[in-house]
């Protein structure tokens, strides 16, 4: 159970403005324990600070940058321990880079077969359609 203490801060809609994050999903990230319990006033009202803006822009930041909840929830465990050192996170950070590069590379392939497919397709009103071939092969 949270503690009801008296302090200053920011509501969840402020936080939610103030970091361009919905509401929604800062509940969400609390419920999954990304987001630590705010301290609460008396009458129940969450109350937010700097470490929560703080840590909420790091969660935010890694969803940009394709990390997962669970190499989220590694990294923030690194961060809480207060003594990771940057090969901790770079170890963590190098199978996400990988999976990265490889998404990408697919990607370029793709990109490239459907060039070529495309490259083939008249683009007359005709019903042949290289498209459609490739796509039913």
């Amino acid at each position: 159970m949270t503690e009801h203490v008296p302090v200053k801060g920011l509501q969840r809609s402020q936080l939610s403005k103030r970091t361009g994050c919905n509401i929604e999903t800062i509940r969400y990230y609390e419920n999954i324990g990304l987001m630590p319990e705010p301290p609460r006033t008396s009458k129940g009202y969450r109350l937010y600070d700097e470490t929560h803006v703080r840590r909420l822009r790091f969660v935010l930041r890694s969803r940009e940058l394709g990390f997962g909840i669970d190499e989220i929830r590694g990294l923030l465990h690194l961060v809480d321990r207060k003594s990771q050192t940057c090969a901790e996170v770079q170890e963590r950070t190098k199978p996400h880079l990988a999976e990265i590069r490889a998404k990408i590379a697919d990607l370029r392939r793709i990109e490239r077969l459907l060039s070529r497919t495309m490259a083939q397709c008249s683009g007359e009103d005709v019903p042949e359609c290289p498209i459609l071939d490739a796509l039913a092969a």
